[in-house]
């Protein structure tokens, strides 16, 4: 059976996601079976119309704001999105390279190109606030191309002077797990909470 006329996009992804969540017990398979799920709601015309109207997000007090559009009550997966303004996220003063501490992250381009950079550790993670990264992976990304992040993985994301959405899933809400960022310029590194979660209407 078709969608109904009023079957939106988000309500597919949801369902659908929910179906593979019921599905898949096995991380790398259920998100991965997730990739043409999100690939659907990214190609709808409507979810790039409605994205339009969605504020840039900011750094503030050395923490990244995501737009939040829904938790899943029974699978805990969260719909989040990543507005960046032609000139980077307001307030930061540096491309922010992290990871998602144990949550699994589908990062799909809606609107725009983001830098997408991938990172290896070549330390033993032994001495505190220590970290060298060796770079791995650099490439441009426009609208329709998924990236999948899996837990721990070191990786930066960033606009390239022009205003930038991303469409986020993650596993849970990342707002107070624990995650690591990284001044490879420095060997640095800490523990800070995930992004903070701003509610807003999807449409």
């Amino acid at each position: 059976m078709g969608a109904t006329a009023t079957t939106t996009a988000l309500d597919r992804f949801i369902r659908d996601a929910r179906t593979v969540f019921s599905t898949h017990a096995e991380e790398e398979a259920r998100w991965n079976a997730l990739r043409p799920v999100l690939a659907a709601l990214l190609s709808d015309p409507d979810v790039v119309e409605a994205s339009h109207s969605w504020p840039d997000c900011r750094f503030v007090n050395n923490r990244i704001e995501n737009l939040l559009f829904y938790e899943d009550p029974d699978y805990r997966f969260v719909i989040n999105a990543l507005v960046t303004s032609a000139t980077g996220l307001k307030g930061a003063t540096t491309t922010l390279i992290h990871d998602h501490g144990p949550i699994y992250t589908l990062f799909g381009v809606l609107d725009g190109h983001q830098q997408v950079q991938r990172y290896e550790r070549l330390d033993d993670g032994t001495r505190p606030e220590h970290a060298e990264l060796r770079k791995t992976f650099d490439s441009m990304c426009g609208p329709g191309d998924i990236d999948l992040v899996g837990p721990h993985e070191i990786h930066s994301d960033d606009t390239q002077g022009e205003r930038s959405v991303a469409i986020i899933i993650r596993s849970e809400c990342s707002e107070n797990i624990a995650a690591g960022r990284y001044l490879p310029e420095k060997n640095a590194c800490w523990q800070a909470p995930g992004p903070v979660q701003v509610r807003r209407a999807f449409y």
